[in-house]
């Protein structure tokens, strides 16, 4: 490998009569790219390609991403959105976030463009993941599609418990018509088979 001087090192630059050889977790600090769409090419620091976009970063300009400062030119290390050469950001941070939205919500995270800009991280050497995006595929917001579900009375008259609940009743479970937050069996609360909404002490 070029970059560490170990042995192993599988990834062989592109470009014909360069014996440049460096591992995939040495190409960042070696300045090499390695494209991650069909042909898979790889290629050492001094034949990567270079963005095409005419662009320089204004003065003081900053990282959309993490806020700290940009280069003062287009670099292996600051790069710019071909659409709409205004969002700069560092290599690393594009990387980051590539990995979190994958491959169907990637895009500037200024001027929002998908197809220029995909096409142009994929070229300079941005590994984005063929997969839904990272807030989509857990269970992050689960949470918030349950329904309450167990009796809030300060004493609770149901013989199965606080969290048995039937379709409809004395054991029926009426949640809060206001909050949903809070909710009791219409026996606990005095409430006739026929009562239908129910507003807790809260609200």
């Amino acid at each position: 490998c070029f970059v560490c001087g170990e042995g192993g090192a599988a990834i062989t630059c592109r470009e014909t009569g360069c014996d440049r050889s460096f591992h995939l977790p040495c190409a960042m600090e070696g300045g090499c790219i390695t494209q991650f769409l069909p042909q898979y090419r790889s290629f050492c620091w001094e034949h990567r390609p270079e963005q095409a976009v005419e662009a320089a970063p204004e003065e003081n300009t900053t990282c959309l991403i993490c806020l700290d400062p940009v280069e003062d030119r287009k670099s292996y290390s600051t790069m710019v959105c071909p659409a709409c050469k205004h969002a700069w950001f560092h290599r690393g941070c594009i990387q980051g976030q590539a990995v979190c939205a994958g491959i169907s919500r990637f895009q500037c995270p200024l001027c929002r463009d998908k197809d220029l800009f995909l096409l142009e991280m994929l070229v300079m050497g941005i590994r984005i993941p063929f997969r839904l995006p990272s807030w989509e595929n857990s269970h992050a917001y689960a949470a918030l599609s349950e329904r309450h579900s167990r009796c809030d009375a300060s004493e609770c008259l149901c013989p199965g418990g606080r969290e048995q609940a039937e379709e409809e009743g004395p054991w029926h479970l009426l949640l809060c018509c206001s909050c949903a937050a809070e909710g009791t069996h219409r026996r606990c609360s005095c409430l006739t088979n026929s009562t239908a909404s129910w507003e807790c002490d809260s609200c």
